[in-house]
């Protein structure tokens, strides 16, 4: 593979936005690595087929990037194997969701390991080789509810809005480096977590959409690419919102 080629490395990856996100950087060409944490490989080798087809050289791995140690070694191998990371962007999340009063401190726990954490984690990780090659995106997927709000996911938004201030202070801090720091908080998206809501639940998001409809995977991963593109290069410390007009 030609070394102009870049590096790209997507958590949760196997589905949803981030198999959407891993679909439009293969039509760049890009060198694609994505990490997963599900029960078994099934979605993560669809992920890889799909990619195989599209005639992109991409990777897959099963990683808990709530682990500060498994997600270093995971970046310690990528770099030893592929000699940079130029695009990192920061997607798995979780809901662990249950009004406040009975929310257990497991799923409060949970919520904000996986959800927070993890992009602590990874960007630490992979911000070593973009300092040394003085430049990188780094792209973190937030939401909505971390603006607004949602009634059972007090844990969920508290761990989005967290992304939201921890991507502001980061672009600050690498803006000098070459590097770009952003967020994208996407709205009501079509997804396999979406589609587990009650449908009293759907209709009642769908009535608070100015556009009256769901958003699409692809329509996030738009954003995100072009935030990792020449398009976006003075462009660093934002919140992009996706999602219909849902906040504005």
């Amino acid at each position: 593979m030609s070394e102009s080629k870049r590096t790209v490395v997507i958590t949760g990856g196997s589905m949803g936005i981030g198999r959407a996100i891993c679909l439009r950087f293969a039509r760049e060409g890009a060198r694609i690595i994505f990490v997963h944490y599900d029960p078994d490989d099934l979605k993560a080798n669809e992920t890889l087929g799909i990619l195989d087809k599209a005639d992109v050289e991409a990777k897959a791995k099963k990683l808990d990037v709530s682990s500060f140690s498994d997600v270093e070694e995971f970046f310690q191998e990528v770099v030893r194997e592929f000699h940079r990371v130029d695009v990192l962007v920061n997607n798995a999340g979780i809901t662990r969701d249950a009004f406040l009063m009975r929310m257990s401190e497991d799923q409060w726990d949970q919520a904000l390991m996986v959800n927070l954490k993890s992009v602590f984690n990874c960007t630490k990780a992979a911000m070593r080789s973009m300092m040394k090659e003085r430049s990188g995106r780094i792209i973190n997927i937030s939401s909505v509810v971390g603006e607004i709000g949602n009634i059972g996911q007090s844990n969920y938004a508290a761990s989005k809005a967290g992304i939201m201030g921890f991507t502001k202070s980061v672009a600050r801090e690498l803006a000098t480096r070459g590097i770009t720091v952003n967020a994208v908080a996407p709205g009501f998206i079509d997804t396999e977590m979406t589609r587990n809501l009650p449908e009293k639940a759907r209709e009642a998001f769908l009535s608070r959409i100015p556009m009256g409809r769901i958003g699409e995977p692809d329509e996030v991963a738009e954003t995100v690419y072009w935030l990792a593109s020449k398009g976006a290069t003075y462009i660093t410390g934002q919140v992009i919102h996706v999602n219909g007009g849902l906040y504005m």
